[in-house]
């Protein structure tokens, strides 16, 4: 690392177990950071000025009682009070998905649920820290940026497109057969999103296979990226099963690739960089 990091590991509130605050202090250790571990039960007026005195750069929170939403915050405007706002403050343990949104509103600078590898704490609290102080880093990119299109399975766009240019009153932006997948593509704009309706042209082809199995509807979900390449790997990292490991090419000259859907909760996503103006 460019700078020796200093983090503050705390357990506010009545929480009395500590195991996992106790793993994310060596793992960070272990990464190269400085980590003071503050204890159980500590208030927080006590932690707001351990970590004052102990010259911390980030507070890792760690809380399993419930009493997240009251303690977090009580924290960060602790800081506030202080002038000490430009430390970082991160949180983890058990806390409900619904409760996120809200103490990062408050200015928890990311939470970390159960699971996640301890090396993605380390990465975003050095991350964090060097884009404060204007150290270059090599920052990780989100790997997906925008809904770039909904994949409909359809057994005949002549039957098909009625529905979606004169009952819907969309608008039909152009047909194109993709011969390496054996389908032929009408592209639709449906204003905030595409849509794109797939038509097997032969037996072999995936979209029939779908067809067979379970009949018209939603194929898949195409995800707008950059450097697909790039993010191929980057989902292979953190142990994303793709179905391609390179990208080839799809309809409207986009580079594209899928991921398995045994890695994303059962839907079929796929990956798509234009590489030059958007057709839809």
């Amino acid at each position: 690392m460019k700078k020796k990091i200093r983090v503050l590991i705390a357990k506010p509130g009545l929480d009395g177990h500590d195991r996992g605050a106790l793993i994310i202090s060596q793992a960070l250790r272990d990464y190269g950071m400085e980590v003071i571990y503050t204890g159980l039960r500590q208030t927080p007026e006590q932690i707001v000025a351990s970590a004052i005195q102990e010259d911390v750069d980030a507070i890792g929170l760690s809380c399993l009682s419930g009493a997240h939403n009251d303690l977090f915050p009580e924290i960060v405007q602790g800081l506030k009070k202080q002038g000490a706002d430009d430390i970082i403050v991160i949180g983890g343990g058990v806390i409900p998905w619904e409760d996120i949104p809200y103490l990062e509103e408050q200015g928890i600078k990311k939470i970390f649920t159960p699971g996640t590898p301890s090396i993605e704490t380390a990465k975003f609290i050095e991350q964090a820290v060097f884009q404060r102080d204007g150290i270059e880093v090599e920052v990780e990119h989100a790997p997906v940026e925008k809904i770039d299109h909904i994949g409909i399975a359809v057994k005949s766009l002549d039957e098909s497109l009625p529905y979606y240019l004169d009952t819907l009153q969309l608008k039909l932006e152009g047909i194109e057969e993709v011969t390496s997948e054996n389908v032929k593509v009408a592209f639709v704009n449906a204003g905030n999103v595409k849509l794109e309706l797939l038509e097997p042209t032969s037996s072999s082809s995936a979209i029939q296979g779908f067809l067979d199995k379970k009949g018209p509807g939603i194929h898949h979900v195409a995800l707008g990226v950059k450097d697909i390449q790039m993010r191929i790997d980057e989902l292979k990292k953190k142990g994303v099963q793709m179905i391609h490991d390179a990208p080839k090419p799809g309809a409207g000259g986009a580079s594209i690739a899928f991921v398995h859907p045994k890695s994303s909760n059962g839907v079929l996503y796929e990956l798509c960089e234009k590489q030059s103006k958007e057709r839809l």
